[in-house]
């Protein structure tokens, strides 16, 4: 009984140490390993040049429609605060300022999402899909017709998605893969209408008065820009039955 105890461990252990980690199992697809070869080594030294380790990469996004821009911001797992690694310049983008309420509005979303999944097949080349609707979403947008496939994708052409250059979705797609390879469950992306500094949300605020929906979430996400900035930690987001948030 002892010798099958042992023999069963020792197929258990064999198999877990055989198995392919999330990077090896990326890189069975042919655009992935083109993004490792463009940028891996731009990945590498930019993570060493910030004291990084791959084997403890946490990363947090952050996009701002009226500036085009997603900044990358990274930490080892036992450090406190993120600090910023990278921004990378969106190259179109639909819409306007706001959320996005229903299908086919070319409104790129905004508010406290999460990236689900990681597609090598896209016809945008790569693409990193957004977790829209979310639980305000849900709530705040037209029932039964809120749309959906929202992505951060390459190829330059946005119909309500976060459009990059093929290069630059290469190196974004592999800091995700690199995290999720080191043990990051969920990367947290949260969606801006602009960089709210004081004057750009007084701007934002005075230009639709009469909009409570966007002002409500202006609010929630202002709170969550002025905290993150003051602290560099990452807020917990309750969404709450009304739509509204709960930052902790």
């Amino acid at each position: 009984m002892r010798l099958l105890i042992l023999l069963f461990s020792f197929i258990l252990l064999n198999s877990v140490m055989s198995s392919p980690s999330f990077r090896e199992r990326q890189l069975n697809f042919t655009r992935v390993r083109e993004a490792y070869n463009y940028k891996e080594k731009i990945v590498n030294k930019t993570l060493a040049d910030h004291a990084i380790s791959h084997d403890s990469l946490r990363i947090y996004l952050r996009a701002f429609k009226s500036e085009k821009i997603i900044e990358l911001w990274a930490k080892n797992i036992a450090d406190t605060v993120f600090i910023p690694v990278k921004e990378f310049t969106i190259c179109d983008i639909s819409g306007f300022e706001g959320p996005k309420r229903r299908y086919r509005d070319l409104q790129v979303p905004e508010g406290f999402y999460h990236i689900s999944e990681l597609n090598p097949y896209s016809k945008y080349y790569l693409s990193m899909g957004i977790n829209y609707p979310n639980g305000s979403d849900s709530i705040r947008g037209v029932r039964g017709h809120l749309g959906n496939q929202i992505y951060i994708h390459g190829s330059c052409i946005s119909s309500g998605c976060l459009a990059m250059t093929d290069d630059r979705i290469r190196e974004l797609f592999v800091y995700c893969i690199e995290a999720y390879n080191s043990g990051q469950q969920v990367i947290d992306m949260t969606i801006f209408p602009a960089r709210l500094t004081d004057k750009n949300y007084s701007g934002l605020i005075s230009d639709y008065k009469k909009d409570k929906d966007k002002l409500s979430l202006w609010g929630d996400l202002k709170n969550s820009y002025d905290l993150f900035n003051r602290t560099k930690v990452q807020p917990k987001v309750k969404f709450l039955p009304d739509g509204t948030h709960e930052l902790k």
